[in-house]
């Protein structure tokens, strides 16, 4: 066996635990995804003489929080165990299993795309409180999000969760987590690279290109969907889950629907003047 291959059994979930208390490497993760995304934004605004202050993005970040963590717990519960839910109610945004006494488990189950759904809604209602234009503002906030993804997903690298399918490939990795000891794809890393950096470079590189004024919404859609789309195809889906004709997971279905939204949405935005509200 070579040596990366059992590389996530080499790595601590958590950074110290004090009498139970765990600090994990996931959460800082995201601290760090949110973190990287606000000061990218911040040094757009005071390298590219954007006409707002920093200090409304720090408080949209806020609402944001709220809208990726409601939204994505709704839409686990809607798009993935929704008949399970539908007979527990309770445990929708309650911490702890009640099918047999009571059991802390946290809030088990968050979803990608509802969390994005989450905070498209935010998106709309924060800039219609403020009178923003939504299209300048996610022109502003939208090309530095695929970096956050991968301090996200390096989360679930770590956490040893929502590893690939089995594989031969020589690249593949143990994961302690997985009962069956099966060579698996490191799909977390595959989607903190082509999510993350690859997508982050992608709209970065074109951010400020006249032709993307108001369309960066729709590319990312688009983009972020395609990579999304193929990456699928060797992470593992959860057990529960049925595919479509034996072939499509739900985040397949759901990552179409991305990019069929973000290509009529291009469509919509190119048909309209470069810039117009």
């Amino acid at each position: 066996m070579n040596w990366w291959q059992g590389l996530p059994y080499k790595i601590s979930p958590y950074l110290f635990e004090i009498n139970g208390f765990q600090v994990r490497y996931y959460s800082l993760m995201y601290i760090a995804a949110f973190a990287s995304v606000y000061w990218l934004v911040a040094y757009r605004i005071r390298t590219e003489a954007w006409p707002i202050h920093k200090e409304r993005v720090y408080d949209f970040f806020v609402w944001a929080a709220v809208g990726v963590i409601l939204g994505g717990r709704f839409g686990y519960v809607v798009f993935y165990d929704f008949s399970y839910y539908l007979q527990h109610p309770l445990e929708i945004l309650l911490p702890f299993n009640l099918s047999n006494g009571i059991k802390f488990t946290g809030l088990s189950g968050m979803s990608f795309h509802g969390g994005l759904l989450g905070v498209g809604v935010v998106f709309f209602i924060y800039c219609r409180k403020h009178q923003m234009n939504i299209w300048d503002f996610s022109d502003l906030i939208i090309p530095a999000v695929p970096l956050g993804y991968t301090f996200g997903r390096l989360g679930n690298f770590m956490n040893a969760e929502l590893f690939g399918r089995a594989t031969t490939l020589p690249w593949g990795m143990f994961f302690p987590t997985d009962a069956t000891h099966t060579l698996r794809h490191p799909s977390q890393l595959y989607e903190a690279f082509f999510e993350g950096i690859f997508l982050f470079i992608l709209l970065w590189s074109v951010k400020c290109r006249p032709w993307t004024k108001h369309r960066i919404c729709a590319l990312y859609l688009v983009g972020y969907g395609a990579v999304r789309f193929l990456i699928e195809f060797v992470r593992q889906p959860d057990p529960h889950l049925n595919t479509l004709w034996q072939i499509f997971t739900m985040g397949q279905i759901l990552c179409a629907a991305m990019v069929i939204f973000g290509l009529g949405l291009l469509v919509f935005q190119f048909k309209r003047p470069a810039g117009s509200p």
